[in-house]
């Protein structure tokens, strides 16, 4: 039996979704994590529908199969496709991943397991080792969201990524996870913007650039780091710099269960807000809504902004996907294995 389409619109908005999930993975994936992936994003295919779609997909050149184990893979026209896709399937992604990543993190500060947000960057073998040297004073500055990491070789996964051949995926924490953690305690965050915040005397000043989210098919931390408008090294050993931070805001009755929730992730090792504001006051120059406060979030990806300033190359997936807080370890851990 044929699954039914309400329309060609219809087909062409999964079209695009599945050549979007293909391009992240960066490798083969089979017809049930697609549909498992799908779902995360709204939609609810079978593993049957998924297949016919691939199979129209193999016809216009869009993907093609690898083999029956591994699955398909995006080609070259896939990926042209995908860079050409409608402006208005585009517009409101980061928001929506942000939501989605959210709501799949189950990370308890109290017993230190679940799953958490992640973002993950790849490196070449060759300059990884160089990468993790220009990192570490990151880690110790603060400016991460938390010290624990994670990484893979090619042909291995982080959380459900494949990295691909000749590279280093490596694993940093995502600053959702205190949307996350509060959303599981009944407190609803607002996601406004990411942005480039001013540090002066070691201390935020105010946001130089943002991106409002809801606007945006990119999360603003990567557009930030492409366009070398960071100097993260540069608030570190002298206390002056730009960074990468995030803005939220919080109904104000939720502000000391966000306190004690915040302590206790701390104590987890997850530090992600870098300054939290009064009720109905302006933080960092930012204005905040009547009976809201205020929070800044540190940019996950501030290590690997670190590493691009230094001219190193390095591909980012932010806000990427979920893994399993017992997978990551502090981050000298790991440079000692190295």
């Amino acid at each position: 039996m044929v699954p039914i389409f309400s329309s060609q619109d219809e087909i062409e908005r999964k079209t695009l979704l599945i050549l979007r999930i293909l391009h992240e993975a960066g490798g083969p994936i089979g017809s049930r994590i697609l549909a498992r992936k799908m779902q995360d994003r709204g939609y609810m295919p079978s593993e049957r529908t998924v297949r016919y779609h691939l199979k129209l997909m193999d016809e216009r050149g869009l993907t093609r199969l690898v083999d029956k184990r591994d699955g398909r893979m995006i080609t070259a026209r896939g990926i042209d496709e995908l860079g050409e896709a409608r402006v208005r399937d585009k517009v409101g992604l980061a928001i929506s991943r942000i939501e989605i990543l959210a709501f799949r993190t189950t990370f308890d500060p109290e017993t230190q397991d679940g799953l958490l947000p992640i973002n993950i960057s790849f490196f070449s073998t060759a300059s990884f080792p160089h990468a993790m040297k220009i990192m570490r004073p990151v880690f110790e500055s603060g400016f991460a969201v938390s010290n624990r990491v994670a990484m893979a070789r090619a042909g291995q996964y982080l959380g459900d990524v494949l990295v691909p051949e000749g590279k280093i995926g490596f694993a940093t924490v995502c600053s959702i996870v205190v949307n996350g953690v509060l959303l599981k305690h009944g407190i609803p965050m607002d996601s406004k913007f990411g942005g480039i915040l001013q540090v002066k005397n070691r201390h935020p000043l105010r946001f130089a650039e943002l991106i409002y989210y809801s606007g945006s098919s990119l999360d603003p931390s990567e557009v930030f780091i492409r366009g070398k408008m960071t100097s993260v090294c540069s608030a570190i050993e002298k206390g002056e710099g730009m960074i990468l931070a995030n803005f939220r805001e919080i109904p104000a009755p939720c502000h000391a269960l966000t306190c004690d929730l915040l302590a206790k992730m701390g104590k987890a090792g997850i530090n992600g807000v870098l300054v939290t504001g009064k009720i109905s006051e302006s933080v960092c120059q930012v204005p905040v809504e009547v009976n809201k406060v205020g929070i800044i979030l540190i940019g996950g990806l501030n290590p690997v902004a670190c590493v691009q300033e230094a001219d190193l190359n390095v591909e980012n997936q932010a806000m990427s996907t979920v893994m399993d807080y017992g997978a990551l370890e502090p981050f000298d851990a790991l440079k000692k294995r190295l």
